[in-house]
């Protein structure tokens, strides 16, 4: 059955609908299993599959909305788009997009948007409290959004500071065996924390704000015994603290600061013996306010499309073997 969409849109519209060489057209052919075809006026789709047609004009019906308000939208957004509306409802989806806040932009001036429902919950969370939780798979955004949160605030003055901090569980936190100085021991483990820095702020002025430590990057280790007044304080890979360590960092809160703290319960380094902090205090911390807790899934893994395929199967061969 060939079903045809005829498209009111300016020709220059239409190009953004298609996209380069009709990639986006082929994306949804490749997605739904099914030929598409088009000309300048409409858009012709073989398939005797009527929810299949239904899903493929929502989402166009979406992208059209999208091209009209002047937002830029690319392959992965097409990806989530398509997965959103198997679960929402086709004007949701559209608000989503329209109601996005800019964060902030990049360094070389592209504003940066949050790309799915539970990235925009996140944003608003640490924008209204004062200790977040972030917890769910790699990928989704949790560490990268939390710093631009942070140098957002930073800009603003609103904080003197921000600590950045990792447990080096990978390191067996027996940092001493290894040779160099501290920061060339450490930073192999929070290269993920610098790529967010340079994303905003340039290489120059990163490295700037972290010489005159403005912008801090220590291993948990080195929390010990202090109190982190006026400070955005983010704690990455959390799921590799003790019940301890993680007692230990949240207690450093002090005055006009806010702490982040992310990680992904499914990865767990630990020794089996010990428990994750990241557990237990997502487990006791939660319904006291000032304090949010955001689980991202694998719908907000905002990666390559394969990436969500990967961790699909895995956690499918998971289960099977549980």
């Amino acid at each position: 059955m060939t079903k045809s969409l005829t498209l009111n849109l300016k020709l220059e519209h239409l190009i953004d609908l298609l996209g380069t060489n009709d990639k986006h057209i082929r994306l949804l052919s490749q997605l739904l299993d099914v030929n598409i075809y088009s000309n300048q006026k409409e858009i012709l789709i073989e398939s005797d599959d009527e929810d299949k047609l239904d899903m493929i004009q929502r989402i166009i019906q979406v992208l059209t909305e999208l091209i009209q308000h002047h937002i830029a939208f690319n392959e992965r957004d097409i990806i989530y788009i398509y997965h959103l509306l198997s679960e929402e409802e086709t004007d949701d989806v559209i608000s989503l997009f329209l109601s996005r806040k800019e964060i902030i932009k990049t360094f070389t001036g592209k504003p940066i948007y949050p790309k799915t429902f539970n990235q925009k919950k996140y944003v608003e969370a640490i924008e209204n409290n004062t200790l977040v939780f972030g917890i769910g798979p790699a990928g989704t955004g949790k560490t990268y959004l939390a710093v631009l949160l942070a140098i957002k605030a930073l800009k603003a003055n609103k904080i003197k500071r921000i600590i950045l901090t990792r447990p080096a569980v990978e390191a067996g936190e027996k940092l001493g065996f290894l040779p160099g100085d501290l920061k060339e021991k450490v930073d192999p483990y929070l290269r993920p924390l610098y790529d967010a820095l340079y994303d905003v702020l340039g290489v120059k002025e990163s490295t700037e704000l972290l010489e005159k430590q403005i912008i801090e990057i220590a291993p948990l280790a080195y929390m010990r015994g202090r109190t982190l007044e006026s400070a955005f304080v983010i704690l990455d890979e959390a799921q590799n603290t003790t019940v301890n360590q993680m007692k230990l960092f949240l207690t450093r809160l002090g005055f006009g600061s806010k702490m982040i703290v992310t990680g992904d319960i499914t990865q767990i380094d630990l020794p089996s013996y010990q428990s994750s902090g990241l557990i237990k205090a997502g487990d006791i911390l939660k319904e006291i306010k000032s304090v949010d807790i955001i689980e991202f899934d694998r719908m907000d893994v905002v990666r390559h499309p394969l990436v969500q395929t990967i961790i699909e199967r895995f956690e499918n061969d998971q289960d099977k073997h549980h």
